[in-house]
């Protein structure tokens, strides 16, 4: 069975403690999809939730080890969505591009690949267009796709409808090519295609895998990809 490695995201129940997570759609999903899920849990002693990010200490030898050993057990690494961007989470989306392992970034996952080896940065949303939606059975709005992608590849469409969930948008970056934007000219998707699988997409196919065609197809492709590594590219690139 393909090994999917998920990042666990960092928030707060009702009573004020920090907890970590996994959303339960993306796990039923993957697993529908045919994925095993396995969590990537932070190794350093502090509360993801409520330290800033400026007041993470530095990776220790052993927190670094630590990421090496779950990604020598994983075929691929899904960034899902969240509110907080850690080290953590950059120091481990390096370890990916760096041994080329398959890699999916949804909603803030799109905006970590987007800042890669940079200060995170993302702007409000200010557009006509509805961004951040309510109702998890609807597609809100048109993405434009460029032919030359990856991504087009996969869909074969220059033109779909996705689902929306963020108040935020990424910027130009330096590292991934944007591919896809909204009609307000917000970037959608980035992607590298000198990697075996780099995709970072802004909507979540996840919540629409069981009634979109183009979201089951992302997904079946990444983990496709996944499966087509089988963990090679971990073990020789380390």
């Amino acid at each position: 069975m393909i090994k999917i490695g998920i990042p666990l995201k960092y928030s707060h129940l009702d009573d004020g403690r920090c907890i970590l997570y996994l959303g339960e759609k993306l796990r039923r999903t993957f697993q529908k999809a045919g994925a095993f899920l396995l969590p990537i849990v932070p190794s350093q002693d502090l509360d993801y939730a409520d330290t800033h990010y400026l007041d993470f200490p530095e990776l220790s030898k052993e927190d670094k080890q630590v990421i090496e050993e779950y990604l020598d057990m994983v075929d691929g690494v899904v960034f899902p969505g969240g509110f907080k961007i850690t080290p953590y989470d950059q120091y481990l989306l390096e370890r990916c591009v760096e041994r080329d392992i398959p890699t999916l970034g949804i909603c803030l996952g799109m905006q970590l690949m987007s800042s890669f080896q940079r200060n995170f940065k993302v702007e409000v949303n200010n557009s006509d267009i509805d961004h951040f939606q309510e109702d998890d059975n609807l597609l809100s709005h048109t993405v434009v796709i460029q032919k030359d992608s990856v991504l087009y590849e996969i869909l074969e469409k220059d033109e779909i409808m996705v689902n929306s969930f963020h108040r935020y948008h990424t910027l130009d970056n330096s590292y991934y090519r944007n591919v896809a934007f909204s009609n307000d000219g917000y970037v959608e998707a980035i992607e590298r295609d000198d990697l075996t699988f780099h995709l970072g997409i802004q909507w979540h196919p996840e919540i629409s895998y069981d009634f979109d065609d183009n979201s089951r197809k992302i997904i079946d492709t990444f983990i496709k990809k996944c499966g087509d590594s089988n963990g090679k590219n971990n073990r020789e690139s380390k």
